[in-house]
C-alpha cells in the first residue's frame, strides 16, 4: 500500500504519547516512501504526522476543505493539495485516494471519518479498511460498543470486514504491509 490516510485530531492540547506514536507513525511512512493522505491542517497530530512522514522522505496530500482555509490553518509541508468544499467532499476525496485508513486518537471528525469509511465499505461501496490504532487504549470504548453492535445483531456483517485494530505499532505495521 503506498497511500494511506490517516485521520486524527487537529489539537495541540493532548497528551504527549499521542504526538509521539502520530510522529512514530508518520517517521515510519516516510522511511517507506508512502504517501499521507490526510487533512493538511498545521495544528495537532496531523502536523506531527505529516511533518515526520516528511522528514523521513515522504510526501503529503492534504485535502484541505474551504473552512480550514479560511482559517489560515494549512500545512505549509504539502506536496499535493486538493480543495474541498466541505467535510463530506473531503472525506470522500480521502477515501478515493488511499488504500487503507489509519485512525490516530482524535475528536468527533476523527470518528465521522472512521465510521464514513465503515459504513461505505459495509454496504459494498469499495473494500477500504479503517485501522483503528488504539494508543494507550484510546479505542477501547468504541471497540465495546462495536461489538454490542454484533452482539445485538445491529451489524449485518462483521465489523472486522471494515474496521481493523492495532494495539502496538508492530500490529500496525503488520497491517499496513499485507
Amino acid at each position: 500500500m503506498n497511500k494511506i490516510a490517516v485521520f486524527c485530531s487537529g489539537s495541540d492540547h493532548i497528551a504527549p504519547v499521542y504526538r509521539e506514536k502520530a510522529e512514530e507513525l508518520g517517521a515510519w511512512l516516510g522511511r517507506h516512501h508512502k504517501w499521507l493522505v490526510y487533512g493538511g491542517s498545521d495544528s495537532g497530530l496531523m502536523e506531527v504526522v505529516g511533518k515526520a512522514v516528511k522528514e523521513n522522505g515522504g510526501m503529503l496530500m492534504g485535502i484541505i476543505p474551504t473552512k480550514l482555509e479560511e482559517a489560515g490553518r494549512v500545512s505549509g509541508l504539502l506536496d499535493v493539495e486538493f480543495r474541498t468544499v466541505n467535510l463530506s467532499d473531503r472525506k470522500d476525496m480521502m477515501l478515493q485516494e488511499a488504500e487503507v485508513a489509519v485512525a490516530l486518537p482524535g475528536g468527533i471528525g476523527t470518528l465521522d471519518e472512521v465510521f464514513h469509511v465503515a459504513a461505505s465499505a459495509s454496504i459494498g461501496y469499495h473494500d477500504r479498511k479503517v485501522i483503528l490504532y488504539n494508543v494507550e487504549g484510546f479505542w477501547d470504548d468504541i471497540i465495546r460498543f462495536l461489538g454490542r453492535l454484533e452482539e445485538t445483531h445491529f451489524a449485518h456483517r462483521p465489523i472486522r470486514n471494515c474496521i481493523l485494530v492495532a494495539d502496538t505499532f508492530e500490529e500496525l505495521i503488520g497491517m499496513l504491509e499485507k
